[in-house]
């Protein structure tokens, strides 16, 4: 159902995030970089993937009109087989919000500032007003993360509970049961995911050198 590089993309996320926001609780603001430009590194990369990866990672596939959300959830209190390829017509929402709030924080905390010692690389570029304003997004924008990460893991808990559908098994070992005669979703291939990474981090790697 899901390939490594999905996997590994949402798991070092979740880690990413939680070393992000540790390092500035602790004022270890070096390694809250280096975990900002990593995050920001694998949205390159699952952005491209979400183009020219697997089936199931495509944002053409498990992105589906708000009506479609909207009837989904209005069966969330029903006991039915999970027979989803891939993300339901709801969660695919909620998968493409937490990309743009993290792209929005990766983004915003290159040109932010702590009024002290520590700045983005593009803080001295904007100047200190456009710093300072990148700066109250990328505090705002955070609180917004936790409220969708909060969000996402309810809804988990509520397919758990309420559907008997076990969504984080397929996300940690890649394997789904689906009814008999259904395809398996096609596969990307691995030297692609590699590549396209590789690609990623030499952008991210060229942008915080030159900055």
């Amino acid at each position: 159902m899901w390939d490594l590089p999905v996997r590994l993309f949402h798991w070092g996320i979740a880690i990413l995030v939680g070393i992000s926001w540790v390092a500035e609780r602790v004022n270890w603001m070096q390694l809250h970089f280096l975990s900002g430009y990593t995050i920001l590194t694998a949205l390159l990369f699952r952005l491209a993937w979400g183009f020219v990866g697997s089936d199931t990672a495509r944002f053409s596939r498990f992105l589906r009109s708000p009506l479609a959300a909207i009837r989904h959830l209005s069966r969330l209190h029903r006991h039915e087989a999970d027979t989803e390829m891939g993300h339901n017509a709801a969660s695919g929402w909620m998968v493409l919000l937490l990309l743009v709030l993290l792209a929005v924080q990766a983004a915003s905390g290159l040109g932010a500032n702590d009024d002290v010692s520590v700045e983005g690389p593009l803080a001295k570029h904007v100047g200190k007003q456009a710093s300072d304003w990148l700066s109250h997004i990328h505090a705002v924008n955070f609180t917004l993360i936790k409220i969708a990460v909060l969000l996402h893991l309810l809804a988990i808990a509520a397919y758990a509970l309420v559907k008997r559908h076990d969504l984080v098994r397929p996300m940690i070992t890649g394997m789904k049961q689906m009814p008999a005669g259904m395809p398996a979703p096609r596969m990307a291939s691995a030297k692609l995911a590699i590549l396209l990474f590789a690609i990623a981090a030499g952008a991210v790697a060229v942008l915080a050198n030159r900055l």
